[in-house]
């Protein structure tokens, strides 16, 4: 057994599932979520607390600075050296998180994008603050329609991340998406699993916990977050509940709007993920978080040794 990995939309209960399998299985819970990286963000990115991850071994919360670029090509750096260090010390690395090109990556490896000079990302950056996503999505479908066509025109990173190395390059993002190389998890020797939630179940949980982060400190933490004067196009000032809470503090928006802001973003962010996965992850087993710890512990028996062929059922009803 190489590795657990566990996926699932935001509020599923991937984290709590993950803490209780690692007290199990002397495991370590490696993140992979994209704004958990995040130092400043540990209420609003629902980051486990200092009481969680005294229970058993963490690894990649919390340990970016919130002005730091920070890529999947870091993540998949940063997670090869941990997973090598748990697998030495003979523990069992369960990998959790809503990013699926973190799993991506770490499963499949990355393709030969050229690195972007900081020039070239400054100009873009501060292109998409003054014109805003959707009109940079224009550009990159005049330039580049293959890829525009192929991207949210409301996601920022992906659409700044495109222009980007179209105007490095000259070249469209998707050209470089031959041959991968990296790959640091193999399926056949790991348990890859999706929770689903029931979509209801999942709207109140999203939007209670919004609720209970904003009791935690959630607007404090983005008030010290405004102190230190980023750039609004850093993938941290883009996490849920920043970009409304902020425009709070300006006077944009009342609280009440804000907050409102935050849990519509987070909902609609989770049926993106859902749709990602489904489209994106074959190797993964679907399954509900009711019984999920039976079900995974009922699964991992069928996980071979590394001589072994095991192949993982997409959807498990």
């Amino acid at each position: 057994m190489q590795a657990l990995l566990i996926a699932g939309p935001t509020a599923s209960g991937k984290s709590a599932l993950a803490i209780h399998l690692a007290k199990k299985l002397d495991g370590v819970v490696v993140n992979a979520d994209s704004m958990q990286v995040y130092q400043p963000l540990r209420v609003l990115t629902a980051r486990p607390s200092v009481e969680e991850e005294a229970e058993v071994p963490h690894a990649l919360f919390g340990h970016v600075g919130a002005g730091q670029p920070y890529s999947v090509a870091h993540w998949l750096a940063d997670a090869t050296a941990a997973l090598d260090r748990i697998m030495a010390r003979g523990q069992l690395p369960i990998v959790t998180g809503g990013t699926g090109m973190y799993f991506r990556a770490m499963t499949q490896g990355l393709s030969d994008i050229p690195a972007v000079p900081e020039a070239v990302r400054a100009r873009i950056r501060a292109l998409e603050a003054e014109i805003g996503v959707t009109a940079l999505h224009a550009r990159l479908q005049a330039c580049d329609p293959e890829t525009a066509s192929s991207l949210n025109p409301t996601d920022p990173q992906r659409v700044i991340r495109a222009m980007e190395v179209f105007e490095a390059t000259g070249r469209s993002i998707r050209s470089f998406q031959g041959p991968r190389h990296g790959a640091v998890v193999d399926p056949a020797r790991s348990l890859a699993v999706f929770l689903e939630p029931d979509r209801d179940v999942l709207r109140e949980r999203i939007d209670a916990r919004f609720l209970q982060m904003m009791r935690q400190g959630a607007l404090e933490e983005v008030e010290a977050l405004a102190r230190l004067g980023l750039d609004p196009a850093l993938p941290v000032m883009r996490a849920h509940g920043v970009p409304g809470l902020m425009a709070a503090l300006r006077g944009e928006l009342s609280m009440d709007q804000a907050i409102d802001k935050g849990k519509a973003d987070t909902r609609r962010y989770a049926k993106r993920q859902h749709t990602w996965f489904r489209h994106q992850a074959p190797d993964f087993v679907w399954m509900t978080p009711d019984g999920a710890q039976a079900r995974i512990e009922s699964l991992l028996e069928a996980v071979p040794s590394p001589q072994q062929a095991w192949t993982a059922p997409h959807k498990d009803q």
